[in-house]
């Protein structure tokens, strides 16, 4: 089993959101095959709380475009790890020290990674 293509579809234009909001260090895994709850987890990270935030806000406004919203969204009060739940697609927009402290790249480095090409999805 891999990615949906809508799952692929919502992935490229959050990466391409995140990106346009100065998120860094974006990528994207397909864990179809180790999970049933979800498709693609796409990892960003970002500089500091407001960065965080301004990041969240603009994948969630791309995201919105496509009359696509988050199912749950968790850690907004804190501002340090922004989780957005779009059924087939998680997000997780961190602060690079909690990016760095939590290495979720370690959890998942067996699942295939998604090529982003951010220029080609804005």
């Amino acid at each position: 089993m891999t990615a949906t293509e809508r799952a692929l579809q919502l992935t490229y234009v959050a990466a391409a959101a995140a990106a346009d909001k100065l998120g860094t260090e974006i990528v994207a895994y397909d864990v179809s095959e180790q999970l049933a709850i979800t498709d693609v987890f796409l990892v960003v990270s970002a500089s500091n709380e407001r960065q965080v935030a301004s990041v969240v806000d603009g994948i969630e406004e791309k995201l919105r475009e496509l009359d696509v919203r988050p199912v749950r969204r968790e850690g907004e009060r804190e501002g340090r790890w922004v989780l957005l739940d779009y059924l087939d697609l998680v997000v997780h927009v961190q602060h690079v020290e909690e990016r760095t402290f939590y290495a979720l790249e370690r959890l998942w480095h067996d699942c295939p990674r998604i090529e982003l090409d951010i220029n080609e999805a804005r």
